[in-house]
């Protein structure tokens, strides 16, 4: 087969699946980067045997797919309208350049948790010009798939990050990820309630960095949902409790015993959540300076706070 006829084929293969997902796919707005044709080119790879995330099936060319690849294809495509979420099928999805391992065990993680990573990276390269060359500590807690924890060290070589989560299949998909990206040796799992199982006079002070991308969806909203996350993704990494609040509350009053002064805390928050954290923050004593982050449409996405000099 010549190039121009390989090339023609796939076409003819593609063109037409892409129209009917583009009829009957419910795109999330959380999702931004799965549009149907990234959707189509990420299912492609996968049914060739090269499973990869959405943002990097757009940068890669499309494998030729032979009778019994094209079946796979379209068993996968009929799994995805039926409300799967492509990074469960792909079993990858991409953050702050890295491509993370993805599954039901832990939330899929969203462009907008970059927006707390970035800022959180930045406060980190902030702090090691000032740490007299010894390692940055750093926590995650909720730590999901271990995307923050695994930004933060991916980028930046002079930290060491110790992740906890309360869900031991979310730390057992963690633990994939880091070895993953190769980074057992600068990225500790910890299986336990919040902050309790890093709880050690070796750390309590000590951590440079405290960040989180906790639960913020009030339980009554859940409902409201969409399926494809409340009946696919774990409620464990979005219920909030009644006001969408309790475990930020938890956040900010348990993370000062363990920020040495100085140090950094940051979190994600809801739509309209900012404000109100930074005022709760504003009135603690065991903090100094408060800032947020932005999403593209102003929304206070991100809050960090400096621990105060004890």
């Amino acid at each position: 087969m010549t190039p121009a006829c390989a090339s023609l084929t796939q076409g003819e293969a593609f063109e037409p699946r892409l129209a009917a997902l583009a009829s009957g796919l419910t795109s999330l707005l959380d999702k931004p980067e799965e549009t149907a044709t990234a959707t189509l080119r990420a299912l492609w790879a996968l049914a060739a045997g090269h499973p990869v995330s959405a943002e990097l099936a757009l940068e890669q060319p499309l494998a030729e797919l032979d009778e019994a690849a094209l079946a796979r294809l379209d068993a996968l495509l009929a799994r995805r309208l039926a409300g799967e979420p492509l990074a469960h099928l792909t079993g990858r999805q991409h953050f702050m350049g890295m491509e993370l391992l993805a599954g039901p065990e832990a939330l899929i993680p969203r462009r907008e948790t970059e927006i707390l990573a970035k800022a959180a990276l930045g406060k980190l390269r902030e702090l090691i010009p000032t740490q007299g060359g010894r390692p940055a500590t750093v926590i995650d807690v909720c730590t999901g798939c271990g995307n923050l924890a695994l930004a933060l060290a991916y980028h930046e070589p002079r930290a060491q990050v110790k992740a906890s989560d309360l869900s031991p299949e979310a730390i057992e998909l963690a633990g994939r990820n880091v070895e993953h990206l190769g980074l057992a040796g600068r990225v500790g799992l910890h299986c336990g309630d919040f902050l309790e199982p890093l709880n050690s006079e070796a750390i309590r002070g000590q951590v440079d960095l405290l960040v989180c991308n906790p639960p913020y969806i009030s339980s009554g909203k859940l409902k409201g949902m969409p399926e494809e996350i409340i009946a696919r993704e774990p409620s464990l990494a979005f219920d909030g409790g009644p006001f969408g609040i309790r475990i930020l509350q938890r956040l900010m009053r348990e993370a000062p015993a363990y920020l040495r002064p100085g140090g950094w805390l940051a979190f994600e928050v809801g739509l309209g959540q900012g404000s109100a954290a930074l005022q709760w923050l504003g009135k603690m004593p065991e903090f100094d300076h408060t800032e947020s982050a932005l999403d593209a449409e102003g929304q206070v996405r991100a809050v960090l706070a400096r621990r105060a000099p004890t």
